[in-house]
């Protein structure tokens, strides 16, 4: 039986410093305002802060990323930061997420994240916990 994990949603507002050259959000900050909101979910709605994790002597890195833009954000656009987690394995896992924009409820992007846990003293990879896995879950 595939196990299910919950869905969290972080609210943002687009600030001057996110613009480009082309007057909407640089498509790098996309990634940071994904990263913000697991790290403001993870101590939230996890009740496991990366504070917590880091004392514990654990980390989570980014091994890759998918991203889809289908639309951009502009200056002072409030939107939505929708993330989960799509799959737990030995290692890490994968975090889905969507941005949409609250004035219009249409996608911006969506894409997924592969995150690896890792052993802060050594920087290596290590295995994740049931009891991680079970904090995770719904």
């Amino acid at each position: 039986m595939k196990k299910e994990y919950a869905k969290f949603k972080t609210t943002h507002k687009v600030r001057p410093d996110d613009i480009d050259m082309f007057n909407h959000v640089h498509n790098s900050i996309y990634l940071d305002y994904v990263l913000a909101a697991r790290y403001e979910q993870m101590e939230l709605f996890y009740g496991m802060s990366m504070e917590k994790f880091m004392e514990m002597g654990y980390g989570w890195v980014v091994q890759s990323v998918q991203i889809n833009y289908k639309r951009p954000l502009g200056l002072g656009d409030k939107f939505i930061v929708e993330t989960g987690i799509e799959s737990i394995n030995k290692k890490g896992c994968r975090v889905i997420f969507e941005i949409k924009n609250l004035k219009n409820n249409k996608l911006n992007t969506d894409g997924w994240f592969d995150f690896i846990m890792i052993d802060l003293k050594t920087g290596r990879g290590v295995a994740v916990s049931e009891e991680m896995i079970n904090l995770y879950s719904i």
